[in-house]
This record gives structure tokens, C-alpha cells and sequence, in this order.
């Protein structure tokens, strides 16, 4: 279903993805559906809709035609059916409209632009805003960084997930790697398994973090309470977090109440939402995170969380050593300054 090979998501989706959005295609696409028909026979009787509709198109799957039956594409004696589940009897014509579904379509180039720090033959460093999905998801099946790269560079659809080797939240902004060969990739993604890529974070959480600089080294995986969410769980993977404090805002009244500590994260796993997950382990969410449990605050309604620096060895030339910053997005300098004194 996928336009190339090795770009289906994977299990590191993001668990922030919003419920799934309209699936329905243009009429142009529609105009190129190829519909099947076919009339129920009497061994079929009382068959499910979804099972007959296997048995008419068996060369997808069952999921991918129950997203037909829900988006109104089968029909049944010519009235549309919504209901997989319906029994159906001998003699019943049902018809199906392979339409391609959102997902299939999720790989295409879009054309965008893009925050472009760096560029040669083998790698782009970019500068990602808020807003901005990395990799197409349910809910985000096109509008994200991987479209926009596959219209970047034609090198983009040979490659895995079109190159990318790391991702960051949704929300979240500032510098990320991507490697526009499959050389370049593969070193990329060895660097960062070794941890030898440096990545740099900047955050604003609630209330007055305590110690000046911690080490949270606490394993990640899915919240089995919250299907959206991460969590420090036993059987997660490794995860480990650098924390150093920068500055402490006693709140609005000055007493304390409400406080905000500026705070400044290395990480040295990658794992989903990882800064904020540790961070909110220890008590101190992220402001405006409100996935888990954050609030908006000075100004905030996403999480104040950017990637302000990054290094890694050029993956053509180990011996170059690759060095960004990038400044803090507008909204989050803004209640950044409230925080950290010039």
C-alpha cells in the first residue's frame, strides 16, 4: 500500500496523532477507482459484509476494506452499507469501490517549505516549527515533514521514511538531521545508536525544580493506563536524560506559587516523547503539555520544548564535526525571557 518500500509506520508512531481524520479522496481520484461486484451465493448466506468482501478483493487486507465499508464505498443491492458486521443473504448484489484510503496515498511529495540550516549531497540539517508532523500518522496522513521532503530532493523516495533518522513531537520545535543517501543514513542512524550524536534541548516546566543538575536514567514505553501516552514503565526501554537547571520564576505574585524552572536537557536515548515523559516523572511537566497534565502558561498552549543544538560526525567524512544552534521560535522566546534574566 505504501509508495515505496520502507515507509510504513512503524511501532514509534506518534502517540499524539488525533483520532483519524476524513478518509474520503477527491473526485479526481475517485474517477480511477476500480469498483468490483458480485452476487452472494448460497454458500455465502449469512456471511459477514467484511468476510464477503475479502473473499471479492482477498489481495487486501481486511482492515484496509473495513475502512471502505465505513467511509460508504460498498453497497449492497445499491444502498450503501456502513456496518461490517451486516449478514448478508444468497442472491444479494454487493458491490465495492477500491478507492485508495488516506494511508495509501500518505507518501506522495508536498510540495512546503522548509527551514533549511544546512544542506550538501548527503545530509540536510532543518529547522523544524510547532505544528509540523514529522512522519504520516492516523489523523496526519499528509501535510508532514516527509512529504515535504520527498519534494525536496529526488533522492528522498529511494530511502527509508524518506531519510529521516529521528523525530520530534508535533509541538515540538528546532534542529533535526536528515540524510538524503542511504550511506549517510545508515552512519546516522549507527551515530545515534552509539549516542554520539549530541542533542541539545531548552524547556520551560512547572514548579521550582529543586536540584541543579540530575540524571534521570528510567525506562519508556507505553502507558498501559492511556493509550496516547508514554510512561516510566518497568518493561519500557532504556532512557536516559540529562537535566541541568537555568533558572527559577516564582510566579505571578512572586511567592512561589505557580512557578516555572528553565531547564536544559541532553538526551542521550531517544525514546517517544522522551524529555517529557522523565521530566513529568519527576514533577515538573512541561508547561502546556497538556497530554500530560501540563497547562498553558505565559503565553504557551503547546509544550515549551525546543531542539536548540545538535551535533553529529559528517557521515561522509568522520573527521568533520557538524555544529547547529537555532534560536528559540518566537512564542517560546517570549516566555522564555520572563524566565531566564538576559
Amino acid at each position: 500500500m505504501a509508495a515505496f518500500p520502507g515507509t510504513l509506520p512503524d511501532a514509534a508512531l506518534d502517540p499524539e496523532a488525533d483520532p483519524p481524520a476524513d478518509l474520503a479522496v477527491d473526485a479526481e481520484v475517485e474517477a480511477e477507482v476500480e469498483t468490483r461486484e458480485a452476487t452472494i451465493s448460497s454458500a455465502q448466506h449469512g456471511l459477514r459484509l467484511d468476510k464477503a468482501l475479502v473473499a471479492l478483493a482477498g489481495e487486501f487486507s481486511r482492515s484496509w476494506l473495513q475502512q471502505l465499508i465505513d467511509r460508504g464505498h460498498v453497497q449492497v443491492d445499491g444502498q450503501v452499507q456502513t456496518t461490517a458486521a451486516r449478514k448478508l443473504r444468497a442472491g444479494q448484489l454487493l458491490r465495492v469501490a477500491l478507492a485508495p484510503t488516506a494511508e495509501s496515498q500518505a507518501f506522495r511529495p508536498e510540495a512546503m517549505p522548509l527551514a533549511v540550516v544546512y544542506e550538501d549531497a548527503h545530509l540536510l540539517v532543518i529547522n523544524k516549527p510547532a505544528g509540523l508532523v514529522v512522519h504520516p500518522a492516523p489523523g496526519n496522513w499528509s501535510g508532514t515533514l516527509l512529504n515535504g521532503l520527498l519534494a525536496h530532493h529526488a533522492g528522498a523516495s529511494a530511502l527509508p521514511r524518506a531519510g529521516i533518522v529521528h523525530r520530534l513531537d508535533k509541538d515540538t520545535t528546532g534542529l533535526m538531521v536528515v540524510a538524503k543517501t542511504l550511506p549517510a543514513m545508515t552512519h546516522l542512524v549507527r551515530q545515534i545508536a552509539a549516542r554520539e550524536v549530541r542533542r541539545i534541548y531548552l524547556a520551560l516546566v512547572q514548579g521550582r525544580v529543586p536540584w541543579e543538575q540530575a540524571t534521570i536514567e528510567a525506562p519508556i514505553g507505553r502507558d498501559p493506563a492511556a493509550r496516547l501516552r508514554m510512561a516510566v514503565v518497568a518493561t519500557g526501554k532504556p532512557a536516559r536524560t540529562d537535566v541541568e537547571r537555568l533558572a527559577v520564576w516564582a510566579g505571578e505574585a512572586g511567592d512561589g506559587k505557580g512557578s516555572i524552572t528553565a531547564v536544559r536537557c541532553r538526551l542521550h536515548t531517544g525514546r517517544t516523547h522522551q524529555i517529557r515523559v522523565h521530566l513529568a516523572w519527576r514533577g515538573h511537566v512541561l508547561v502546556g503539555d497538556v497530554l500530560y497534565g501540563g497547562k498553558p502558561a505565559l503565553g504557551l498552549g503547546r509544550q515549551a520544548l525546543h531542539a536548540a543544538e545538535l551535533a553529529f560526525a559528517h557521515p561522509d567524512d568522520s573527521s568533520r564535526a557538524m555544529v547547529f544552534s537555532a534560536a528559540l521560535p518566537a512564542d517560546l522566546a517570549m516566555a522564555w525571557a520572563r524566565v531566564v534574566p538576559a
